[in-house]
């Protein structure tokens, strides 16, 4: 290809237009180019081009990169997987879609491992797909061609992505007998998931991680806990791993970390909150709030099509009698701490059907530190000394907890008591 066609062609696919069929397309759907060594590429600007009959996605990248391709069903998603890529990007990226493509997003999926999920407004096909070097002045573009198609074409094409591979050299170590009560901190969401948003642009993702790592550093330095993080980098772990993930190491208490936003009543509606796992919500806030958190696998491309569609309440069904009342007891512990220290929500010990909280050997809780959708909410779990206080508060809850639940170097309180301390406060849910 002469230079001048070349960067007509540049051009033309900078504009968004239509690629011409022909040694052109076959030329640049050759195999993927692998990324330059000394670093992870960086994407840089994104775009979506065309119509609901054509769409176009573009992703400037500073270097070529390998790429798969593939698709999943309800809803309609087309992924693509990278090595890992540093995303310049600003923080509205992919919240306004084109044509086919309603919204996207992106972000690490797994250790040296990026992903792009692009939501679909119906059933798609992948027409074209490749990586573009940089030539001149221009940089190294990433582009995926979508047209529309048949529900039952589309059904008949679709490939899930790879399973993800659990890091098992430093995610699970090997369970052993510890004198320490072990706890483990699920930071939510992360990676390709962000979770909500701020008013002013705060992820969530982003706020629980930096809490959960003040948390254990206290925890820690206390000299009575065994700390570990399902995650201790913006990396995306599904939530069946994070349940799977404490079980494996026998936590004494799993505790997931979180910040709410509500689209309806921003200025009002904030403070903190706990919730425990129950078959049926305790109000339709907490039901909306489980809804929106059991879909971050769905946010980050996971394919749930082998998933039974009772999974949790046959864990549900599983789960101890015992363990839930000492999920209730923790619970009930952390919101009369939390009471001096916090704003709380109204009714702020709420349950609902959290997968996360599934593990029907491990007591749980998720703690919503507040509402990012909320000024004041948002500004204040940014703060060195809001969160200094409510670390301190959630380490006071748990040492409250353990101390009632194996007080005086029992190893376990009796069912008798342990039912009568971990009764459901019924005044704390709806």
């Amino acid at each position: 290809m002469t230079i001048f066609a070349r960067m007509t062609w540049l051009l033309a696919l900078a504009a968004g237009l239509a690629l011409p069929a022909g040694p052109v397309a076959a030329e640049t759907a050759a195999a993927p180019q692998a990324t330059k060594a000394g670093g992870p590429a960086v994407a840089r600007e994104a775009r979506v081009a065309g119509d609901a009959t054509r769409t176009r996605f573009i992703m400037d990248l500073s270097a070529p990169v390998e790429f798969a391709v593939s698709t999943l069903s309800d809803p309609y998603r087309v992924v693509i997987d990278l090595p890992q890529v540093s995303f310049d990007l600003p923080p509205t990226a992919g919240q306004d879609g084109r044509g086919l493509i309603t919204a996207w997003r992106f972000g690490m999926f797994a250790a040296g491992k990026s992903r792009i999920v692009l939501d679909a407004s119906g059933p798609v096909s992948v027409d074209k797909s490749f990586v573009l070097p940089p030539v001149s002045d221009q940089p190294a573009r990433l582009v995926l061609d979508l047209v529309g198609t048949t529900r039952e074409t589309f059904l008949a094409s679709a490939q899930a992505p790879a399973p993800l591979v659990s890091r098992k050299g430093d995610k699970l170590t090997a369970v052993r007998r510890r004198d320490k009560p072990l706890i483990v901190l699920d930071p939510g969401h992360g990676g390709i998931d962000t979770g909500a948003r701020g008013t002013s642009g705060t992820l969530e993702k982003a706020v629980v991680l930096d809490f959960a790592r003040l948390l254990r550093d206290k925890l820690v330095a206390s000299g009575r806990y065994e700390v570990h993080m399902t995650r201790d980098e913006d990396i995306f772990i599904p939530l069946r791993e994070r349940v799977h993930i404490a079980r494996e190491m026998e936590a004494d208490l799993l505790l997931s970390v979180h910040a709410d936003s509500v689209r309806i009543g921003r200025d009002q509606v904030r403070g903190a909150g706990v919730y425990t796992l129950s078959e049926n919500a305790s109000d339709e806030i907490a039901a909306a709030l489980a809804e929106r958190e059991n879909r971050s696998d769905v946010i980050a491309g996971i394919d749930l099509a082998n998933e039974p569609g009772d999974v949790t309440d046959i864990l549900i069904d599983l789960a101890r009698q015992e363990t839930k009342k000492f999920s209730f007891l923790f619970a009930h512990t952390l919101v009369n701490e939390l009471r001096g220290t916090a704003q709380l929500v109204k009714n702020p010990h709420r349950s609902a059907g959290f997968r996360v909280l599934t593990a029907h050997d491990v007591p749980s809780a998720l703690v919503e530190l507040g509402y990012l959708s909320n000024r004041l909410d948002e500004k204040l779990m940014t703060t060195d000394e809001w969160r200094g206080r409510m670390s301190q508060a959630l380490v006071s809850a748990i040492d409250g907890y353990f101390g009632r639940r194996f007080g005086d170097g029992a190893m376990q309180m009796s069912r008798s008591t342990a039912g009568h301390a971990a009764a459901e406060p019924k005044e704390q849910v709806e």
